[in-house]
């Protein structure tokens, strides 16, 4: 018998004869003929997040209004054209191929281990790989075999995000709630699993699931040991990993060798200790926490922590210890859940009056006001917990996707073709696949 287990760790879903030499880490873990324990393999899932942290974090701020690029062609995050198809080798053929290896190793354990737990993990992660997948370039192929068959060009066939979400990201999500516990938040979790779901829902427009959800991990947070930090600069940072807010986190550490070509030192492009953007801070950000001050009764404790005193750079990820400096990856956090069920209350035409001292918690901690009473109308609701959301999130990695999934996008960036709602798949995916893989319209 072939040693199947330890060469899929290696593979992608889309190979080419130039991929199939991709390095493998973690490095072989056994013989296929002998390995019962799939934990290896379940840690080489998480192992391959790391690939797509940067590149996330990079399109979540940089295609936003949050940051912006000064040098060509990395100025296309900010022209709403074709020409982004220039950024494949650095952002988005490294995210994909990282995708797809996470996803190849789920994969693996869902199928060969015998571990409720470890394969409960594993519907996670699938489905965090599937989600960023779908958020990132809509459509894409579904892998859910464990040796997939790369002379049937049907499994290069993108499938349509709808399908993705309801076959593969739901069921594993709701396979991964049932099985898991809270006993251990540094991985996969029940309340990781709910909160995820939630956000899935939300993406999709389906406030009515998503409400009850999140609602669920806010009354659950305080038994599984979730709780929002005193101070907002006890939230992020090297420092304040593991702490009480983070429900789920990508950990990265300098001890293990990175996944993604260019490094996971993602809070690099946010400090300006990258020529392509010295200064990238947009100004529509600082515009935003001026009238965030303007609206909220006194000064918005979050600037101090998030943008320099100029107002150029970021320092929400403290640079401490050069470029060596470990900042894990925050996936899901609870403000970002107490934020995203106002939301949907809101969409789902709760009173204003209700909606808005959700808010409370989140703006007391940054020395605000409440709104209640200040808006009323379930637009300017809408628009208040997006403001909140943009400040209290900021080069977290949510503001051009938050911008897309409530509709308005296009409106806030000034650009009209809704074709560019989505990135460009990897161009050499779809040379490699003759044309099966098809590219996102627009590119």
């Amino acid at each position: 018998m072939k040693n199947k287990y330890i060469k899929l760790l290696g593979l992608l879903l889309i190979v080419s004869a130039c991929s199939t030499d991709l390095d493998q880490s973690p490095p072989n873990i056994a013989n296929a003929d002998s390995l019962t324990d799939f934990s290896g393999v379940l840690n080489a899932a998480y192992y391959y997040q790391l690939g797509t942290v940067t590149p996330m974090a990079v399109m979540g701020e940089f295609r936003s209004d949050n940051a912006f690029m000064f040098e060509e062609p990395y100025t296309e995050f900010d022209e709403y054209d074709n020409g982004l198809t220039t950024m494949e080798d650095q952002f988005f053929l490294p995210f994909y191929k990282a995708s797809f290896k996470s996803i190849l190793s789920a994969n693996n354990v869902i199928i060969n281990s015998t571990s409720n737990d470890d394969i409960a993990e594993a519907k996670f992660l699938r489905a965090l790989s599937y989600f960023k997948l779908v958020q990132v370039f809509g459509d894409v192929p579904v892998n859910l075999s464990d040796a997939p068959s790369f002379n049937d060009p049907s499994i290069y066939e993108r499938q349509p995000k709808t399908t993705i979400y309801n076959d593969v990201i739901i069921p594993d999500l709701t396979a991964a709630i049932a099985a898991l516990d809270n006993s251990n938040l540094s991985r996969a979790s029940k309340i990781a699993s709910q909160a995820l779901l939630g956000k899935v829902y939300a993406a999709m427009g389906n406030y009515t699931l998503a409400e009850p959800i999140l609602a669920t991990v806010l009354s659950s947070a305080a038994g599984a040991g979730v709780s929002l930090k005193t101070n907002f600069s006890e939230v992020v940072g090297a420092a304040n990993e593991g702490n009480s807010e983070i429900i789920y986190a990508t950990r990265i550490t300098g001890s293990i060798t990175d996944e993604y070509t260019y490094a996971s030192d993602f809070w690099n492009w946010f400090v300006g200790d990258d020529s392509k953007s010295d200064f990238p801070v947009d100004q529509d950000l600082v515009a935003a926490f001026d009238a965030s001050d303007a609206n909220g009764g006194g000064t918005d404790l979050r600037r101090e922590f998030t943008l320099s005193t100029d107002g150029k750079t970021a320092v929400k990820y403290p640079k401490t210890g050069g470029l060596g400096t470990e900042h894990d990856w925050i996936d899901i956090r609870l403000a970002d859940i107490i934020l995203l069920h106002a939301e949907a209350a809101n969409a789902n035409g709760t009173a204003a009056s209700t909606v808005l001292p959700l808010l409370d918690p989140i703006r007391t901690r940054a020395g605000l006001t409440s709104l209640t009473g200040t808006v009323t109308s379930q637009a300017d609701v809408a628009q208040a917990i997006a403001n909140e959301r943009r400040l209290e999130l900021a080069f977290e990695g949510h503001r051009w996707f938050d911008l897309v999934r409530t509709g308005m996008a296009q409106s806030e960036l000034g650009f009209s073709d809704a074709n560019y709602l989505v990135f460009p798949i990897p161009v050499s995916e779809i040379l490699v696949t003759n044309g099966v893989i098809t590219q996102n319209a627009g590119y």
